[in-house]
C-alpha cells in the first residue's frame, strides 16, 4: 500500500502513547506496538489530519537503560517517573520476574500505582507486563489477560485479577491487558481503531502485513496439559496411554496397569495433575491430534480414530470445547510452515 492511499479523518489532538520497556523481554513486546503507532502516526500525517501519536519508549529504572532477552542494551531518553507531559495511553510491555521484586523496581510502582483514568485515558500491558500492573494494584477486581503460559502464575499470585487465558487481549474499562509477544500488535491495532476508526488501522495492518482483527485465540497456543510432577504417575502413563489413545482408557484399565486400586489411583492422579483421570485423557488426545494435523496430511477420519476421538463430529466437538477452532480450522493455521509454503518434499 502506497502511504497516498491513507484516508482523511477528522482533526484531533495528538495523543502521546508512552510504552514502558521492562527489562529482559523480547524486542517485539515493545517494538512491535511502537511501530503499530508510528505508522499509524503517518498515516494520518500524510493524510492531512492534525491528530497523530508521539511515542515514546522509557524505562522503568532511573538509570534509562534497558537490557533485552537479545543481549542488546536499549538507551531510553526517559525512564518513566520522570515524564511530565500528559501520558494518553500507557502501555507497560514484558516483564524480567527475576527483576519483578528487586528494589531498583520500586520507584517505578510507586509511580505506577498512582496512574488512573483521571490522568491516563488508558492504561494496558503486553505479555508479562500484566504483573507490573498487577503488582502496583491497577488490575485488582479487573479482567486481565497475558501469556498462555503465566495465565495460571497471574491466577496463583494475584487471586483479586480475572483472568482469561484465550483471548489475544481483553478490555476492562480504561485497562487493556495483551497476551503473549505478538499480541501486542493486535492490541496496538485495536487501539488505533478505537482512535480514529478501522480505516486507519486497517491500512496499518496492511503496512505491517499483519491481520487487523488476527482469528483464533491465544489458547490455541498453548499445551492444554500441565506440567506434572517428574517421576510422577502422569509421567509412568504416559507413553502406555500415546500407545492405547485409540482404546477406551477408562480409570479401572489405566489403575490397572499401574497396580494400584481405582481409588487410590484417582486421589493420586488429581493430586499430581490438578485434573481427573478422564479429563487428562481428553486433553491428551486432542494433543496428539493437533501434532497430526499440524505435521502430517492424514485424514481428519483417521486423526479421530487414532487419537480415540470418536468421529468427526466428536473431534470437532472436543476440539471446539478445549481449543475454540474447529480441527480443519486448525490444520490450515498451524500445519507445518514449510509444507504450507510449498517447499516441503
Amino acid at each position: 500500500m502506497n502511504d497516498d492511499e491513507c484516508m482523511i479523518v477528522n482533526s484531533q489532538q495528538r495523543k502521546q502513547v508512552v510504552i514502558v520497556a521492562m527489562s529482559g523481554n523480547m524486542l517485539l513486546n515493545f517494538a512491535g506496538p511502537a511501530d503499530v503507532f508510528t505508522n499509524a502516526d503517518k498515516c494520518l500525517s500524510l493524510s492531512g489530519s492534525k491528530a497523530g501519536y508521539d511515542v515514546l519508549i522509557a524505562s522503568p529504572t532511573k538509570d534509562r537503560k534497558i537490557s533485552t532477552s537479545t543481549g542488546m542494551e536499549i538507551a531510553c531518553q526517559y525512564c518513566a517517573m520522570e515524564i511530565k507531559t500528559p501520558i494518553d495511553t500507557l502501555i507497560v510491555a514484558g516483564n524480567d520476574f527475576e527483576a519483578l521484586k528487586k528494589p531498583e523496581y520500586i520507584d517505578f510502582y510507586n509511580w505506577l500505582s498512582i496512574i488512573n483514568q483521571n490522568n491516563t485515558r488508558r492504561i494496558g500491558s503486553v505479555c508479562g507486563g500484566a504483573f507490573a500492573l498487577a503488582e502496583a494494584g491497577l488490575l485488582n477486581g479487573k479482567k486481565a489477560t497475558t501469556h498462555w503460559q503465566l495465565s495460571e502464575r497471574l491466577k496463583n499470585d494475584y487471586p483479586l485479577i480475572d483472568v482469561d487465558n484465550t483471548a489475544f487481549y481483553a478490555i476492562d474499562g480504561h485497562i487493556y491487558t495483551s497476551g503473549g509477544v505478538s499480541s501486542g500488535i493486535d492490541l496496538a491495532l485495536a487501539l488505533v481503531e478505537e482512535d480514529h476508526g478501522k480505516d486507519i488501522a486497517i491500512q496499518v495492518a496492511r503496512k505491517i502485513v499483519f491481520y487487523l482483527s488476527r482469528p483464533g485465540f491465544q489458547v490455541q497456543f498453548g499445551n492444554l496439559l500441565p506440567v506434572y510432577e517428574s517421576p510422577g504417575i502422569a509421567e509412568k502413563l504416559h507413553d502406555w496411554c500415546i500407545k492405547n489413545l485409540h482404546e477406551p482408557l477408562g480409570v479401572a484399565r489405566m489403575a490397572e496397569h499401574l497396580n494400584m486400586s481405582p481409588r487410590n489411583f484417582t486421589r493420586v492422579f488429581h493430586k499430581q495433575t490438578g485434573l481427573p483421570p478422564a479429563k487428562f485423557i481428553e486433553k491428551m488426545r486432542v494433543e496428539t491430534a493437533r501434532k497430526y494435523l499440524e505435521d502430517t496430511d492424514v485424514s481428519l477420519e483417521s486423526i479421530a480414530e487414532k487419537c480415540g476421538l470418536g468421529g468427526l463430529v466428536s473431534m470437532r466437538r472436543t476440539f471446539l470445547r478445549h481449543l475454540m477452532t474447529t480441527p480443519s480450522d486448525y490444520r490450515r493455521a498451524f500445519r507445518t510452515s514449510l509444507r504450507v509454503a510449498g517447499t516441503s518434499q
